[in-house]
């Protein structure tokens, strides 16, 4: 599934300075900063002294880039919560690399209710119209993407349905449990086919459906330059807000005063959502296991035997 994406393609980080600040601006140097496991990323000063900051990947990957960017526009369409404006998408084929360029984000002080003011937009944020997110076709359907994108590396199935179990079995559980299969003995393919097969048991539909990051852990969350919490990185889609919130806290939780101010805007059925929460910790111990291995077997054992 590939829709049409708009983004303007360029053949270097040159040419699209060039193109957006002028011919008078020029790349001066480029600095190799923390930008997680997947790319290469760097902060780039221009000629005039203000800064940029580029993902590069190998050009066969352009697609992790394009889609990113879709859904950074799909954030930020929503205007509720800090999202890095993006400058361009491109391939230079004499690096061998492909690359997104974003606006430069310069962190200062978090503002006093940081993490209130964040559980506040996030939860506008899933509470936002988000159906022009969702390929509709002849059908009318709530939930998906327009396209597919990754988690991290792992491919990510968007395909529109009109139910969220639907979607969470066929699009997020069962891929990612197939790519797993060599780690599991028969017994555990059962137990998880049987899971699948039973999933209206353990999950619900939401009331409404949510745009989502995707993949909100405390390493896609930065204070930007306006002192509140910016949000980076999203494999979003169109889902239930329950598995963002139970994303926050997969690998330690944010402060109680962030889950207070969510449930203020987005009341929270909470013991619900504890039942359900491992349910959506399973997608991720998954891709956590097919990306980087063993070491995240027990967590998805367990999660599969409790249900």
């Amino acid at each position: 599934m590939r829709a049409n994406i708009s983004e303007k393609m360029y053949h270097s980080v040159r040419e699209m300075v060039n193109d957006i600040f002028g011919n008078d601006i020029d790349v001066t140097r480029q600095e190799r900063v923390h930008g997680g496991d997947i790319n290469d990323a760097y902060r780039v000063t221009l000629s005039d002294g203000s800064y940029i900051f580029v993902k590069e990947n190998s050009i066969e990957n352009k697609d992790f880039f394009l889609t990113e960017s879709e859904g950074l526009d799909a954030l930020r369409s929503t205007g509720e919560i800090g999202v890095p404006r993006i400058l361009g998408t491109g391939t230079d084929e004499q690096r061998g690399v492909s690359f997104l360029a974003l606006e430069y984000i310069e962190s200062v002080p978090r503002i006093k209710s940081y993490w209130e003011t964040f559980g506040h937009q996030l939860a506008r944020m899933h509470r936002a119209d988000c159906q022009a997110f969702v390929d509709q076709g002849e059908n009318i359907v709530k939930y998906g993407f327009k396209n597919d994108n990754y988690i991290g590396a792992s491919p990510q199935k968007n395909q529109p349905k009109q139910s969220w179990i639907d979607f969470y079995r066929e699009c997020r559980l069962l891929p990612q449990i197939k790519m797993a299969e060599q780690y599991f003995e028969p017994d555990v393919r059962k137990k998880a086919d049987y899971l699948l097969e039973h999933l209206e048991k353990y999950l619900t539909e939401p009331e409404f459906p949510s745009l989502l990051h995707g993949d909100l852990w405390s390493g896609n969350m930065m204070c930007g330059p306006d002192g509140k919490a910016w949000i980076i990185d999203p494999a979003a889609y169109v889902g239930n807000f329950e598995t963002d919130l139970a994303m926050t806290q997969l690998f330690g939780s944010l402060p109680e005063r962030f889950y207070a101010a969510y449930n203020e805007e987005n009341p929270v059925d909470k013991e619900g959502y504890r039942e359900r929460r491992s349910l959506y910790d399973l997608y991720h111990m998954l891709n956590h296991l097919n990306l980087f291995g063993r070491m995240y077997l027990r967590s998805v054992l367990e999660i599969i035997e409790r249900y």
